[in-house]
């Protein structure tokens, strides 16, 4: 009579390989009496139970896969999930596409940056991923692996990569391709092992499936991650390329953007009669279309500067009914300068904007602007302007709202923490403005949260009066 076969569950692949623990051991006990054969029903259940715990694990592995957002995370997350599949416990991700757009980047698991160097030192096409990679016809959907089970046995082994295996401590490797039909390849995975060994299939078959899944993830985030480097390249392009030097004032400037792109800019553009127009502001909205209304209001705003630019009001005033007129759904803060170095002043106008901070030796205060509405919020824009006087040594910072926001805390909080960093420049610091612009930016956003990903961009203008 035939045995049973086993039946075909959901989900549940009959060709897996049986786990390891399921294989009876080729050796027999010549002293003990042999076994009698396990039932057939019990050796299906044993293999049942195998290959749910395998689908249970590749589960957890391809969920918190999943909850990864950005690129870097993932590929760290790759390399845990396969190095827990494959047995290992160290590894690398070199990250290619083959359609050359990049990023083109290296990971290591248990790796550490002097010891990818060293494995850079050997050539190429003697590595695993370096034929994987260099292959014509990549391998689609994971195809299989290269492995290496005892690399010090092996005959023609490269002198330069036995030397670094040795180096590194490591005896062992197996190499998957990350590629798949729809998204090409991607890279390829490395997992290196510290004593000689091979992978089983059923490991093996295991981290082909996880494979298959990650470069799918692995895909989208990549285009993500190309949408988010387009949109910023396209906002730095849309601000100074530098800033003007003009006698009696010193500037400099800092910028962050945040992952979807926003709408905060500056300038400082040159005017007659050795005059400077300093301005920051931001449009509402987030993303290419907030970039893109920055770039036409900040270039609007100069022509306006250009013909009207010591009337700060009326410079604001055109902008107003520009905006209002071609984009009537959006609003923009904005804070325009006329700036006379020869007499230290500014002549400042103010729309819904935060006033700037004036730092010197004996001072360190807000200036007082009037209050008025962001452009486009009502039917008619108009607000005072204020003048700025200025001793030698001061300078005046102009910032956008984001750099408040970027901390988290409450208005109130957030401007004594940037009064408190301005008045905390150390004096050494105070002469350069490029190092007070700094200092201030870390003191406001410490702990890498200026460059954190926060939908809030953020702009800090620093203008030192000689």
């Amino acid at each position: 009579m035939n045995a049973p076969h086993p039946p075909k569950v959901a989900g549940i692949d009959s060709t897996v390989p049986a786990p390891a623990h399921t294989v009876a051991s080729a050796g027999t006990a010549p002293v003990c009496p042999r076994p009698a054969p396990a039932a057939p029903g019990a050796l299906l259940q044993d293999r049942l139970a195998g290959w749910v715990s395998d689908l249970t694990s590749l589960h957890e592995l391809t969920e918190r896969l999943a909850r990864t957002g950005t690129l870097a995370e993932a590929l760290q997350e790759v390399l845990r999930a396969g190095s827990a599949l494959v047995g290992a416990r160290r590894g690398l991700v070199v990250l290619e596409p083959s359609d050359g757009l990049g990023p083109d980047t290296t990971v290591g698991l248990g790796l550490a940056r002097a010891d990818l160097g060293h494995l850079e030192t050997v050539p190429r096409g003697c590595l695993p991923y370096g034929r994987l990679l260099d292959t014509p016809a990549a391998p689609a959907d994971g195809g299989s692996g290269i492995a290496h089970p005892d690399l010090f046995a092996e005959e023609g082994l490269d002198p330069r990569h036995r030397e670094v295996a040795a180096r590194l401590g490591y005896a062992a490797s197996y190499a998957l391709p990350l590629s798949t039909e729809g998204a090409g390849r991607l890279g390829a995975a490395v997992w290196l092992y510290d004593e000689p060994t091979d992978p089983d299939p059923r490991r093996r078959h295991l981290v082909g499936l996880y494979s298959r899944y990650a470069t799918a993830h692995l895909a989208r985030l990549l285009e993500v991650e190309r949408a988010r480097a387009c949109v910023a390249t396209m906002s730095e392009e849309l601000l100074p390329s530098r800033l003007p030097r003009i006698a009696g004032v010193r500037l400099a400037a800092r910028h962050r953007t945040g992952p979807r792109g926003g709408g905060d800019w500056y300038d400082a553009l040159p005017l007659p009669e050795a005059a400077l127009g300093l301005a920051v502001g931001s449009v509402t909205g987030t993303g290419p279309s907030a970039v893109a209304a920055m770039g036409r209001l900040r270039a609007s705003l100069r022509a306006y500067a250009v013909m009207e630019g010591e009337d700060p009001v009326a410079v604001l005033s055109d902008l107003e009914l520009l905006l209002r007129l071609t984009e009537p759904a959006r609003s923009a803060t904005a804070l325009f300068g006329y700036c006379e170095p020869a007499l230290r002043r500014i002549t400042l106008a103010g729309a819904g904007h935060s006033p700037p901070l004036l730092v010197g030796e004996r001072r360190t205060e807000f200036v007082e602007t009037s209050v008025s509405a962001p452009l486009g919020m009502l039917a008619c824009w108009e607000a005072p302007s204020v003048e700025i006087h200025a001793e030698p040594g001061e300078t005046v910072l102009l910032y956008t709202d984001g750099l408040l926001r970027r901390t988290g805390e409450p208005a109130d909080r957030a401007f004594a923490r940037l009064h408190a960093a301005a008045a905390g420049v150390p004096r050494a610091a105070r002469p350069d403005p490029d190092a007070v612009a700094e200092h201030v930016l870390r003191a406001v956003l410490p702990e890498g949260l200026d460059r954190a990903e926060s939908e809030e961009d953020v702009v800090l203008l620093a203008v030192r009066f000689d």
